[in-house]
């Protein structure tokens, strides 16, 4: 259900309303039982939370490996060195 925001004529105050889609909008002011206008809100954005609003998180097993594997190809591990490559020299220390 959207939230409508309201303003009364009368004392000025905005408030809002929870309301269903289908329901009449208010006509008296909560707070002074004043004539009211719906405002026009910008509204808020969709929040998507969680898992499941990608394109990669419905991807096939198959897929997801194939792309592991592209990706090691392109980013090889660097080679580990069992003893330093340049003899002492200034570049190990």
């Amino acid at each position: 259900m959207p939230t409508y925001e309201y303003e009364c004529f009368d004392c000025k105050r905005t408030f809002e309303a929870f309301q269903n889609i289908t329901a009449n909008p208010l006509k008296k002011c909560r707070f002074c039982g004043g004539r009211v206008r719906r405002l026009i809100g910008g509204g808020a954005g969709i929040i998507f939370k969680g898992s499941g609003f990608y394109a990669t998180d419905y991807r096939k097993n198959d897929y997801k490996k194939k792309e592991k594997q592209e990706l090691e190809k392109s980013n090889p591990p660097a080679p580990e060195y069992k003893s330093c490559p340049h003899k002492k020299s200034a570049k190990c220390e």
